[in-house]
C-alpha cells in the first residue's frame, strides 16, 4: 500500500473513532439538552445538510486547481475546533454554530476521494476507495460505544470534548502525507464539459433517486430506538456501533464487486435495515438491521467508481464534488421531511421508504445495463 494511503487510513480511522461519539447521538443530545421536537430536530439536520452542500462543488475544483493536500489538512483543522464549540456550548446558538461548521468540514470528501483515486497504484478505484472508507467506519465502530458509555456516566458533553481531543491526534498523519501535482488536461483536445457529459448528468440523477430512498428512514431512527423502541444510551450505542462494523465490512465486502451491481445490493441492504427497524423487536434485532444499513455507506464508492469511469482525471475532483452536493442538498431537506411523517405516525416512514428503495433499485439496474462510455 503506498505510505500516504496508510497516513490517511491511520486520520480516518481516528476520525470515524472521533465522529462515531456524538454523531448518531446529536438527534437525541438537540432532544434531551435544548428541548427540541422531532420536526424541529429536522431542521436543524436539513440545515447541517445545507452548510455540507454548498461546499462539495468549490472544494472540488479547488482540488483540480490548487491541489489536495491543503483542503484536507484545512478540513482536519475545522473538525477539531467545531466539535470544541459544541463541547463548551451551553446554549443552543453556540451549539448550533458549532454543528454547522462541523458540517462544512464535508468538503473534505472530494479532495480526499480524488487524492485516494490519485495514490492508489495497481488497485481498482472502487477497491481503493472502499477499503480507505472502511478504516474511518471501523473506527465509527468503536465511537458509539465509547460515547454512550461516557454520555450515560459523565454526561454526553464529556463524549465532545474527547472526540475533539482524538481529532487533533487525527490531524498529525495529514500533516505528512505527500502533495500531488495539480493534473491539467491537453488544451487542443480538452475533454467534454462536465455538464454538456449526458452519461455523468444522467448518472446524477440515479444517485439522487438513491441517496433519498435509502436516507429517508435515518435521520430520526434515532430518535425512534428511544422513545418508541424505549433504548437506553448505552443500548444504542451498540445498536450504532453495528451499523458502524457493518458499514466497515460491507464496504469492503462488496469492493469486490462490479461497482455498478455493487451499488444496487448496497440498496437491497438497505431495504432490509428499514425492514427490521419497522417490523423488528429486541436489541439484536435492531443491531442487525443498522449493521445492515452499512449498505448506505458502501454504496458511496461504488457511485464514485462509477462517476470516474466516465470523466477525465483533470475532473475527477469536481465530479466527486458534483456527487457529494446532490448527496448534501438530500440531507437538507429529507430531515425536515422525516421530522414531519414522524411527529404523525412513526411508523410508516420506513415502508415508504422501502417502497421508493425498490423503485431506485430498478432504476439502478435500467441504468447499469446500458454500455458505458469511457470520458
Amino acid at each position: 500500500m503506498n505510505r500516504n494511503l496508510v497516513f490517511i487510513a491511520v486520520a480516518l480511522f481516528l476520525w470515524g473513532f472521533g465522529e462515531g461519539m456524538f454523531m448518531n447521538f446529536v438527534p437525541i443530545y438537540l432532544g434531551n439538552n435544548f428541548f427540541l421536537r422531532e420536526q424541529q430536530i429536522g431542521f436543524v439536520l436539513g440545515a447541517m445538510g445545507f452548510f455540507m452542500a454548498i461546499t462539495h462543488i468549490p472544494s472540488g475544483h479547488l482540488a483540480d486547481r490548487i491541489g489536495r493536500k491543503p483542503l484536507l489538512v484545512t478540513a482536519w483543522a475545522l473538525g477539531f475546533f467545531s466539535t470544541l464549540v459544541m463541547a463548551i456550548a451551553t446554549r443552543l446558538p453556540l451549539y448550533l454554530a458549532g454543528i454547522f461548521i462541523y458540517g462544512l468540514t464535508t468538503f473534505v470528501s472530494s479532495p480526499l476521494s480524488s487524492y485516494v483515486a490519485m495514490a492508489r497504484g495497481k488497485w481498482a478505484v472502487g477497491t481503493a476507495l472502499s477499503l480507505i472508507s472502511a478504516t474511518f467506519n471501523i473506527g465509527m465502530a468503536l465511537g458509539p460505544i465509547t460515547g454512550g458509555w461516557i454520555g450515560e456516566h459523565y454526561g454526553m458533553r464529556a463524549s465532545y470534548l474527547v472526540a475533539a481531543g482524538i481529532f487533533f491526534f487525527s490531524s498529525m498523519p495529514i500533516l505528512f502525507i505527500e502533495p500531488q501535482p495539480v493534473i491539467n488536461h491537453d488544451i487542443e483536445s480538452p475533454p467534454v464539459n462536465l455538464w454538456n457529459n449526458t452519461r455523468f448528468v444522467s448518472f446524477l440523477a440515479v444517485i439522487g433517486l438513491a441517496v433519498f430512498s435509502m436516507y429517508l428512514a435515518q435521520p430520526l431512527t434515532p430518535n425512534f430506538l428511544k422513545d418508541v423502541r424505549h433504548l437506553s444510551l448505552s443500548d444504542t450505542g451498540w445498536v450504532f456501533s453495528a451499523g458502524a462494523l457493518g458499514n466497515a465490512l460491507l464496504t469492503v465486502g462488496l469492493s469486490r464487486f462490479n461497482p455498478r451491481y455493487g451499488f444496487i445490493v448496497a440498496q437491497a441492504l438497505v431495504i432490509l435495515f428499514a425492514l427490521f427497524i419497522w417490523q423488528g423487536a429486541g436489541l439484536p434485532i435492531f443491531m442487525l438491521g443498522y449493521f445492515l444499513l452499512g449498505g448506505f455507506r458502501a454504496a458511496r464508492p461504488m457511485a464514485q467508481a462509477q462517476a470516474r469511469e466516465l470523466v477525465h482525471d483533470s475532473q475527477m475532483g469536481l465530479a466527486f464534488g458534483t456527487l457529494e452536493t446532490v448527496t448534501a442538498i438530500i440531507f437538507i431537506f429529507v430531515p425536515p421531511l422525516a421530522g414531519f411523517i414522524f411527529e404523525r405516525d412513526p411508523f410508516f416512514i420506513y415502508p415508504l421508504a422501502i417502497g421508493l428503495i425498490a423503485i431506485s433499485i430498478a432504476g439502478s439496474f435500467i441504468y447499469s445495463s446500458r454500455k458505458v462510455t469511457h470520458a
